[in-house]
């Protein structure tokens, strides 16, 4: 990394989504006097009575959860889209400005494990694996439908990242449209393919592995890096070894890699600040739209909002939601202190 932009105000380029983000190393030794958080205590109970996502509880909605014994799925009580929402398409005056459409989908919880006190963090690597395979089997059942075009997999940890059920749990939204993030994503992978002729992430992944200095763990499938263009301060992406564009393409030995990979991650997470980390992660698999997308590079987003300790966050607010994204602790800061908490 060029040594003036270790301490000096600069901008870094994201070429998966085609924008810039503000990089202030100079501003980590400012005194905080702003909001701070309470800490959050894990679950300790494996069994939780009160618990709408315990086996065989009685949920908010009036439905009642299988006793179920591994990962268990199952239709979201409060889902955010509905399969039989109605298509329609309106164009207020013609004009284009006032423009609204019908969006249906469908939505689903996924309990990663039957005890309440189970994180990714504490599961097994044969545990994440199963919770692995039915990211997979979703994924394959529902972007097989005509009208789903995503298949959105992820999971928000923590009561300050807005989970309303400390049982750790994920959920799906397969949506008919493509997301915002996601049609971002694939345009930046589709013209870096055109105009360099290879895969962006592919090449991205060769050079953080070649300089290593923003990688976080590594094991014979996948690599975890701090990204050169992180906008949240530990910030991880997960990336594949080998060119594969989803869940599906995997081998079971690459299956294997990515659990332990989640894993070590999560666990580590932990370990920065000797606190539960809260994230929101999110699985990007091509869009389930038909197309072939040789572009698409499989790929995990972690974006966790601890920022200096347990009690002090990442906001963003001001310049980041009226000009751009910003960050202080710089990605190779932040990639040596997640590399050094694993250790401990």
């Amino acid at each position: 990394m060029n040594p003036l932009a270790q301490q000096n105000p600069h901008r870094r380029f994201n070429p998966l989504k085609r924008e810039w983000v503000l990089v202030s190393p100079n501003r980590t030794q400012r005194p905080w006097q702003g909001q701070t958080e309470k800490t959050v205590a894990e679950p300790v109970l494996t069994y939780d009575p009160n618990c709408y996502l315990c086996p065989g509880n009685m949920r908010a909605g009036g439905a009642r959860t299988d006793k179920y014994t591994s990962t268990y799925v199952f239709e979201n009580d409060y889902a955010a889209l509905k399969p039989d929402a109605p298509r329609f398409s309106s164009d207020e005056e013609d004009k284009g400005i006032l423009v609204a459409e019908g969006e249906s989908g469908i939505c689903r919880v996924i309990c990663f494990s039957p005890r309440h006190d189970l994180t990714l963090a504490k599961m097994s690597v044969g545990e994440i694996r199963r919770v692995v395979d039915v990211w997979a089997e979703q994924y394959e059942e529902l972007g097989s439908r005509e009208d789903i075009g995503y298949v959105q997999v992820f999971e928000n940890r923590g009561a300050m990242m807005g989970a309303s059920n400390p049982h750790p749990h994920g959920q799906i939204w397969a949506s008919r449209s493509v997301p915002n993030e996601v049609v971002a994503e694939q345009m930046g992978q589709a013209e870096y393919l055109k105009e360099r002729g290879c895969c962006l992430l592919c090449a991205y992944r060769e050079m953080e592995v070649a300089l290593g200095e923003r990688v976080v763990a590594a094991n014979d499938s996948f690599v975890a890096v701090v990204p050169f263009w992180a906008v949240w301060p530990f910030e991880v992406m997960i990336l594949p070894l080998r060119h594969i564009a989803d869940l599906e393409a995997m081998t079971g030995a690459e299956r294997d890699g990515f659990a332990e990979m989640l894993q070590r991650v999560t666990k580590t997470y932990d370990k920065v600040f000797d606190t539960p980390f809260p994230y929101s992660m999110g699985l990007h698999p091509k869009p389930s739209d038909g197309e072939e997308h040789p572009e698409w590079h499989f790929h995990v987003h972690f974006y966790p909002p601890l920022l200096r300790s347990a009690t002090i966050r990442k906001f963003m607010v001001g310049f980041e939601l009226l000009g751009g994204p910003q960050r202080d602790i710089t990605p190779e800061s932040a990639a040596e202190t997640l590399r050094q908490a694993a250790l401990r």
